[in-house]
């Protein structure tokens, strides 16, 4: 495989391959003609272009099988957070929630549900989204419409499709009638012949509206689902991905769900999975129930996280410890500047900590937070604090409350500090959660989340921090098997059979990375979205390139200004 002058449109020399397999690196040449990986060897031909990757490694690019960038890829050509961390695919319309189908009527009922579930503000929505689609099918020509700066996969999300079938009834959490289950059955097929790769499912009782409504899903039976995943089923493709508390009634029960819809319609499953902190050993017997079902040839299996998923408390982000009090509210709409200078003064100070935040609060996840699992974000990104650094030991050590402490650091650094509040995944203060599973081979790497919860959650740099953290840090895991859980295997859990691997005539999607220096800086807001709306972003070092489709895409975090970023759609 040549170009019409017999030169490589590109070259990468003298890197170290990891090929994504596992298998040991090895030194090698990349040639690339056509977006592909045309030859592995020792080159000798000319180029057009030409990287030298002496000491750096090659890796395939990173596919991300959770993001939610379903809006953004609408109205943005650069998918960040994800494209800066090596991520060079992803997946999103996961949790159930997305954009379509959807009636004119109903837009306003989705982006309710997008804002609450997953903290993207509505009149960023409002702006961005064009609706220039009703259908699934229509929806995906209008992604297609758009380049970027990396591929995009969708899932067809059950919130939108239940909301498009039933109207009122399903927000209502009304049992679909056999009619509304033809109906859904038929436009998940027509969703995976149009090229999305499956359909997303939540069942958490944490998915609510900002009105505090629970998701049109929550209540969906067990019929509902297989009738929708039959209909991947008939179109001979597709996964369903499932969000679940495990409450229903129990863990081995509600997964005897996913294990009958498996048995019925021959399709894969992935379900999220991690250590809550009021149940801590359920995701255990979750990962034992997912193992025992691929010994009957059944591929059901965990998505995890590789540390802790947190939310970021700040006075610049969605949300801080007294967001809910009534003199925080009063002066929530003033700049960053006026409400530090505010807050600075002793008698509103005693007026913020003497009130209850959580009474009436918005934030669906403030029952969830507590002092004695909070900690100061510092500049080095700890993802993993000790927990004599949590607020609470440290107001017991001063004397004072841990409320006043948060305070206090909330005042930092011009009022730009963060406090860190794991939710899952640090039950008991540290990562041995998270390592066992990692070490579970039936385990898929995910959770970033990106594009979602832009102003508290920023997860998306989940494949930097495994690296740096477990790689290079702890020396828990291999340079092989690391790349492997981000590439081949999430490409694979994906139905993705063209990229994931360094190999001849797959996609050329690369990272080429000084290994030993990647790392993830300290988060921090900008002010980019539709509506002059706000995010949370992290930058990279070690990312030397990141190539999609054999064009260079970022140099040194980087973007070069180069979209070759296409629709992917499920063959």
């Amino acid at each position: 495989m040549t170009n019409i002058n017999n030169k490589y449109d590109l070259i990468i020399k003298n890197g170290t391959i990891i090929d994504g397999t596992g298998k040991k690196c090895y030194k090698a040449d990349i040639g690339i003609v056509d977006g592909k990986i045309a030859k592995i060897g020792v080159l000798n031909k000319d180029a057009l272009k030409i990287v030298d990757a002496n000491k750096l490694i090659v890796t395939p690019g990173f596919v991300d099988i959770h993001t939610h960038y379903d809006g953004q890829a609408i109205w943005d050509s650069y998918l960040k957070p994800s494209s800066i961390h090596g991520v060079t695919t992803v997946v999103m319309g996961n949790c159930g929630v997305g954009f379509a189908p959807c009636n004119s009527n109903d837009r306003d009922k989705l982006v309710k549900l997008m804002e609450g579930v997953e903290d993207i503000p509505s009149p960023v929505m409002h702006e961005g989204l064009n609706w220039n689609w009703e259908t699934f099918p229509e929806y995906l020509n209008a992604l297609e419409m758009n380049k970027r700066d990396i591929d995009v996969c969708t899932l067809i999300p059950h919130a939108a499709l239940r909301v498009y079938v039933m109207g009122d009834r399903a927000l209502a959490h009304e049992k679909a009638t056999d009619d509304d289950m033809v109906k859904m059955r038929k436009i998940s097929f027509e969703a995976i012949k149009a090229g999305a790769f499956g359909f997303s499912t939540s069942r958490t009782i944490s998915h609510k509206s900002l009105n505090g409504e629970y998701t049109p899903t929550l209540k969906a039976n067990e019929n509902e689902l297989i009738a929708i995943a039959k209909g991947l089923q008939d179109a001979n493709g597709g996964f369903m991905e499932i969000v679940s508390d495990w409450n229903n009634p129990n863990p081995k029960e509600e997964f005897e769900v996913l294990r009958r819809i498996a048995e019925t319609t021959n399709r894969p499953i992935v379900f999220t999975c991690n250590q809550r902190h009021d149940r801590t050993e359920y995701w255990s017997d979750l990962m034992e129930y997912a193992r025992k079902a691929s010994t009957l040839n059944l591929s059901i299996r965990p998505v995890i996280a590789p540390r802790p998923i947190g939310i970021l408390l700040g006075l610049n982000g969605s949300q801080n410890p007294f967001s809910g009090t009534p003199s925080y509210k009063k002066i929530a709409h003033l700049s960053l500047e006026d409400r530090l200078s505010l807050m600075k003064q002793l008698k509103i100070k005693n007026k913020i900590l003497s009130e209850d935040p959580i009474k009436d609060s918005q934030f669906p996840l403030i029952n969830r937070i507590n002092y004695n699992q909070m900690y100061e974000f510092g500049s080095d990104a700890n993802y993993a604090p000790k927990k004599n650094e949590s607020l609470e030991a440290r107001a017991i050590k001063k004397g004072i409350s841990a409320a006043e402490v948060a305070y206090d650091i909330l005042l930092k650094n011009k009022g730009k500090n963060f406090i860190y509040c794991p939710l899952v995944n640090f039950a008991s203060n540290n990562l041995d959660a998270c390592e066992t599973m990692l070490l579970d081979k039936n385990a898929i790497m995910g959770l970033g989340d990106g594009g979602a919860h832009v102003g508290f959650i920023l997860d998306a740099g989940f494949p930097t921090w495994l690296i740096d953290y477990w790689c290079n840090k702890m020396n828990k895991f291999s340079k092989e098997e690391i790349i492997r859980r981000l590439t081949t295997d999430t490409a694979k859990a994906a139905g993705l059979c063209d990229r994931g691997q360094i190999k001849e005539g797959y996609k050329a999607d690369l990272n080429v990375l000084d290994w030993d220096n990647v790392k993830s800086g300290n988060p921090y807001i900008v002010n980019d979205l539709p509506a002059n709306g706000k995010r949370l972003m992290q930058e990279t070092t070690g990312y030397e390139f990141t190539i999609v489709s054999g064009i260079i895409t970022y140099a040194k975090g980087k973007p070069t200004g180069k979209l070759p970023g296409n629709l992917v759609r499920n063959d």
